[in-house]
């Protein structure tokens, strides 16, 4: 009984330890089942939030959330709270999405079109633009229109919208309200227009036509997309080229700086056929798609269907014709606003179209081609120079001098307006860059003085602070022009050594490299430049070179030229050398203007008066712009900003040099450095063809043969040249510390003699004056004095100054002769120095023998007598030389491999 008892109790024990378990067992089960559905319930609404009701209901792999009987009170939960928000966004929502739509699109960007269809747009693009186009508006659910809704478009995004069977009309109109809203809200001509409709011949939107009559729409031919895709394409390259290349990333960027759109914005609309496009098309189009923005082009594809990697926004029309942006998402259903009355969009365009040729055939002025003062030497010259020459459409177009431009030719018959475009051309550049920027000389070969006005004059004492050198009147001075590229080829070297020494190869580098230096851009403008190359004489060898070397060298060296004639073609020295113009990228043809531009281009023969044609491309018909120059010759043009410009930057700076051909030097400007103690003395005999305008002069040291002969027969420009060289003398001596000996011989000398003396004298020297009697007794004292220095070792200075030597021949006879030819032969190495004027190369070459030689005159000028007959003075040298009035040709052994042209001096006080 005891075993039973224990037994029932243990059974008791184990069964009420059984159903305490099975009861932990299901409060447990129940437990997990109850954490597993709340964590269910949350991933489902967590689904349901962060994808929205309505996209989780389109996703089948999130159906069984919706078909899932418990889980119905968390979707309804959310659709409450869906709701909710929806009704409170609804309620203040689109307002605000009004009022900000209204803030970045003002104007009638985004009004109502009964409040601007028909109006002309005055904006020019300065000021805040659209950032947002009106297209429709937006609703969310049952809301049906709540706000209005747009799209980026210009500078911002390209606009692809796609289509079905049943709305291809809509879409159509939708893009005609567009194109009509932005046409109309810009000035005309800020906006032009492409269609290209795979299609139709005629294209789409024929509300639009009237806008080509004056150019702003385009319609393109179906067949030949590839040719708008080029035009585009080119159209980027040339603004990367010519436009953005002082660091802009984006017109729009150049517009912030400079306060103006240089360049119309392109809309191309490009209406397709949901059919994919060939392959070098697509990638042409990827390639404008994704270099347009920067430059202006926009691109509306319609039923294109593509992918690119640039900013696009979308447009999906619905079959019920409603559809969905990519700006405004899913949930929001656009009802494109109701297509614009055809005659209402058609009378719009015939008035933009007026208002555009009004504009397009206005007369440009000269002022209009300046920047704001504000903006006025505020241009980078860093990457090139560019500057607005004349208007086409009413736009200023520019002209560009840089690496893929690097020289200009300028080509128009007498008459045609070369100068007043030179003259628009050089003030245009002035008022955009400051003189450390650009640096400007200006030579003019014709004979006139239209540059002239760019240095200071009795009248007007202003001057051009980017001049630094202005040639006129030297069409008779080719050795000026040769002077002028001389100096060119020196500065090409200089900056070539200046950027191997930093590691650099552009001057755009250098900057970079060296900001403490200055280096500024020049530019060489040289009109009727064929007058340079017009002999077949050294000059024009020398020169030929030249310009070849700095045309194909001086675009990485920041030099440019800007070369202007009546006609190119006839340039001898040219002939065989195609190189040389092929530098000359930029061509500018003035009307009946030949051989400027390439062969098969005549546009320049059909201009009329006024107006050029502007060519980047080397002159090749596709890069044609016709362009009207403004008349900048007239009082309050070119006056005006020369006089703004001197205000501005003349203080502290060098005035520039005027090289005037018809002027001769005053002495007292030559000989304005000398002073007592010049060791060696200098006799000045003139002034040199050279960009410095610095003093010829003959170095008279105690030497064997320095000894200076004037040669001419006509005595006015020897008289000169043998007063300045004894004039400039007694400046470099103490008062009293040489001696001058003036040896008047014919009646004519006897003034300037005279005069001689009487400066001499105020010089504070004490000049002896013999006459022709007595000049045989003083030559041969002069020659015992020699042979008394030689062996006594005296050396002071004594200057034997002859007038008309060889009238000296009928008394000195053969004693006074052989005395003449010692003092030629030693004196110089005594102190003893003869200046003398022959009228006659062979007598003085007869002079010059027996005791005597050639050696023994060791300068001679050479005036009114021919180079055959001086040839006599050089020998074994051919010695080019014609007169020339206030020219002599000098030739220094001790400094000349050639003889050189300098210009005869005058006398006169200042």
């Amino acid at each position: 009984m005891a075993k039973r008892a224990r037994r029932d109790r243990i059974t008791a024990a184990f069964e009420e330890f059984h159903a305490a378990a099975g009861a932990a067992l299901s409060a447990a089960a129940r437990l997990r089942e109850g954490i597993a559905h709340a964590r269910a319930e949350t991933i489902a609404e967590m689904w349901l939030r962060t994808d929205g009701i309505a996209a989780a209901r389109a996703d089948p792999g999130l159906q069984a959330v919706f078909a899932n009987s418990r889980l119905a009170a968390t979707v309804a939960r959310v659709e409450a709270d869906r709701a909710a928000a929806f009704d409170e966004w609804l309620a203040t929502g689109p307002d605000r999405l009004a009022g900000l739509l209204d803030e970045v699109a003002p104007g009638s960007a985004g009004c109502d079109p009964v409040e601007w269809l028909g109006q002309v747009g005055k904006v020019d693009g300065s000021g805040p633009l659209p950032q947002l186009w009106r297209i429709g508006a937006g609703g969310v659910g049952a809301a049906g229109r709540g706000f209005p809704v747009g799209v980026p478009l210009l500078d911002e995004s390209h606009l692809q919208i796609t289509s079905t069977h049943a709305t291809r009309a809509a879409a159509e109109a939708l893009v005609e309200a567009l194109l009509i809203r932005v046409v109309s809200y810009f000035r005309p001509g800020l906006v032009q227009v492409h269609v290209w409709d795979v299609g139709q011949f005629t294209g789409a939107m024929p509300g639009l036509y009237p806008l080509t009559r004056t150019g702003l729409l385009t319609v393109h031919d179906p067949g030949r997309l590839e040719h708008l895709l080029a035009e585009l394409s080119d159209r980027i390259r040339r603004v990367h080229t010519r436009v953005l290349v002082d660091g802009h990333p984006s017109l729009r960027a150049l517009a912030e700086v400079t306060g103006a759109r240089s360049e119309p914005w392109v809309l191309a609309v490009l209406a397709g056929n949901r059919a994919a496009w060939k392959e070098e098309d697509h990638r042409q189009l990827q390639r404008v798609m994704r270099g347009g923005l920067a430059c202006g082009i926009q691109l509306v594809l319609l039923d294109v269907p593509m992918t690119v990697g640039a900013p696009v926004e979308s447009v999906r029309m619905r079959d019920d014709g409603t559809a969905v942006t990519s700006m405004t998402g899913p949930y929001v259903t656009l009802r494109p606003d109701p297509p614009l009355p055809g005659e209402a969009v058609t009378r719009a365009c015939h008035a933009i179209a007026d208002e555009h040729e009004r504009w397009r055939t206005r007369v440009g002025t000269f002022a209009d081609l300046l920047p704001p003062p504000e903006q006025r030497g505020r241009f980078s010259s860093v990457t090139g120079l560019h500057a607005p020459v004349g208007f086409a459409d009413g736009i200023p177009v520019e002209m560009a001098l840089a690496d893929a431009s690097p020289h200009a030719l300028v080509g128009g018959p007498s008459g045609s307006g070369k100068t007043n475009l030179l003259l628009a051309m050089i003030s245009s550049m002035a008022a955009r860059y400051d003189p450390d920027e650009l640096e400007l000389y200006l030579l003019d070969f014709k004979e006139g003085v239209s540059f002239a006005q760019f240095a200071p004059g009795r009248r007007d004492t202003t001057w051009l602070p980017h001049a630094r050198l202005i040639g006129v009147n030297i069409n008779t001075d080719r050795e000026f022009g040769l002077a002028l590229l001389q100096f060119l080829a020196h500065e090409m070297r200089r900056r070539a050594e200046a950027a191997k020494a930093h590691e650099v190869t552009k001057l755009e580098e250098l900057r970079s490299a060296d900001p403490d230096g200055r280096w500024p851009r020049i530019v060489a403008v040289i009109d009727e430049f064929q007058y340079l190359f017009a002999e077949r004489d050294a000059v024009t060898r020398q020169a030929t070179q030249l310009l070849e070397d700095v045309a194909r060298r001086g675009r990485s060296q920041g030099i440019h030229l800007v070369l202007a004639s009546q006609d190119v073609s006839g340039i001898e020295a040219f002939w065989g050398r195609p190189a040389i113009f092929e530098q000359f990228v930029l061509r500018i043809a003035l009307p009946r203007a030949r051989r400027v531009l390439a062969d098969l281009n005549a546009t320049a023969l059909d201009l009329p008066r006024w107006h050029a044609v502007l060519n980047h491309e080397s002159g090749v018909p596709h890069g044609n712009e016709v362009v009207r120059i403004p008349d900048a010759t007239g009082k309050g043009s070119v006056d005006e900003v020369q006089r703004a410009l001197h205000e501005s930057y003349a203080a502290g700076r060098e005035q520039p040099r005027l090289f005037d051909g018809s002027r001769a030097p005053r002495l007292a400007e030559l000989a304005v450095e000398l002073r007592p103690g010049t060791d060696p003395p200098n006799a000045l005999v003139g002034q040199r063809i050279d960009v410095a305008g610095s003093a010829a002069a003959v170095r008279l040291p105690a030497a064997p043969g320095r000894n200076l002969g004037v040669i001419g027969a006509g005595g006015p420009d020897a008289e000169r040249v043998l007063g300045a060289a004894a004039g400039s003398l007694g400046l470099q001596y103490a008062p009293g510390a040489a001696g001058f000996v003036l040896v008047p011989l014919v009646a004519e000398a006897a003034g300037p003699a005279a005069a001689l003396a009487g400066r001499l004298v105020e010089a504070g020297h004490a000049p002896e004056t013999v006459g022709l009697d007595a000049v045989r007794a003083r030559v041969e004292a002069l020659a015992a004095d020699v042979t008394s220095r030689r062996s006594s070792g005296e050396r002071r200075p004594l200057h034997l100054v002859l007038y008309a030597a060889d009238a000296a021949d009928i008394v000195l006879d053969r004693a006074g002769t052989d005395a003449l030819r010692q003092v030629l032969r030693f004196g110089p190495e005594t102190g003893i120095h003869v200046l003398g004027w022959w009228r006659s190369a062979q007598r003085l070459r007869a002079l010059l023998t027996m005791a005597a030689s050639a050696d023994d005159l060791g300068a001679w000028v050479g005036l009114d007598v021919q180079g055959s007959e001086l040839g006599a003075l050089a020998p074994g040298m051919l010695v080019s030389w014609s007169p020339r009035p206030g020219r002599a040709l000098l030739f220094d052994r001790a400094q000349h491999a050639r003889p050189e042209v300098v210009i005869v001096p005058s006398l006169e006080g200042p």
